[in-house]
């Protein structure tokens, strides 16, 4: 039986929760495959982040903690913790 989608009908804008997740690869210079709205941790340790502007800082995350940044990539070195995205 096909799932009742009671939102179906309205148009999904930035306030509206994520519908998509995918698993982030940290990867030093290459961009995500899909952009993110926001990041979710699933272990703590440091992430570091690289903005449009190519800006790379690295954050303390814990597990369950929700960044919300549109990140363009996940760098690979200073990267500790495990994130996936949320679109």
């Amino acid at each position: 039986m096909p799932q009742d989608d009671p939102f179906s009908q309205f148009t999904r804008g930035l306030e509206s929760p994520g519908a998509q997740h995918f698993p982030i690869v940290p990867a030093d210079g290459i961009d995500l495959p899909v952009r993110p709205r926001v990041l979710f941790i699933l272990t703590t340790g440091d992430l570091a982040i690289r903005d449009s502007d190519d800006s790379i800082l690295t954050y303390p995350v814990t597990s369950g903690q929700i960044v919300p940044f549109s990140a363009v990539g996940i760098e690979a070195t200073g990267t500790t913790a495990t994130a996936v995205g949320w679109i």
